[in-house]
């Protein structure tokens, strides 16, 4: 199934496979943009409820239970959902599951390569057959250096609010710099995946925060 699925794309793509990926990540942006829309919609809620959620977690500390559905109400008359700002992560797992199935396939990739790299080998891989000092390496370091970039932009666009936790708030800033470390682990395949895709979504992010929704 897995290999008939990236004959499939890698045909549609005119027999590249990087090219592919990159179609088929751009493709998952575009089906999520509805739940990306409605997670910024969130945020902008949430910015301009934060008097009353502070109020409302101050009057109900010790009763959680009664706070939840106090939260639930003050968002609800907004026509919105606490829960809203996680739909577009839950709704990527499955495409990410599919990325990685296809990355780690022992025969889906065979022989398909990004600018001299094999596409289906980690960068331990690489370093084993190439050398450490080779070409393929160096495209997997641009690509890592390229999505620490993306991930710097990531952190920068994360707003920490005073109701979020201590601990909360020193770990959101880091946590787009995990598709870094991701990148380090996982085939060049499901890289270029993590690249395109957060690249995708740190260019959403900056344009719905400037449109009203």
């Amino acid at each position: 199934m897995i290999d008939s699925l990236v004959a499939f794309v890698i045909n549609l793509s005119g027999g590249h496979a990087a090219l592919g990926i990159v179609l088929f990540t751009l493709a998952v942006r575009l089906v999520l943009l509805p739940l990306n829309v409605r997670q910024a919609r969130t945020a902008k809620i949430r910015e301009r409820l934060a008097p009353k959620l502070r109020e409302l977690q101050k009057r109900f500390a010790r009763n959680p239970e009664r706070l939840s559905k106090e939260l639930s109400a003050l968002y609800a008359k907004e026509g919105s959902s606490p829960f809203a700002g996680f739909m577009p992560m839950l709704g990527q797992l499955p495409f990410m599951w599919l990325m990685y199935r296809v990355a780690t396939h022992p025969t889906a990739l065979a022989g398909h390569d990004l600018f001299g790299a094999p596409l289906g080998q980690q960068v331990a891989g690489v370093i084993a057959n190439y050398g450490l000092v080779s070409w393929p390496v160096l495209v997997f370091v641009l690509l890592i250096a390229l999505i620490a970039v993306v991930a710097w932009f990531a952190a920068r666009q994360i707003k920490v609010t005073e109701e979020q936790p201590p601990l909360l708030r020193k770990i959101m800033p880091l946590v787009p710099y995990g598709s870094v470390l991701a990148a380090l682990v996982l085939p060049l395949a499901a890289g270029l995946y993590l690249l395109v895709s957060t690249a995708w979504a740190v260019s959403e992010r900056a344009v719905l925060a400037t449109r009203p929704l």
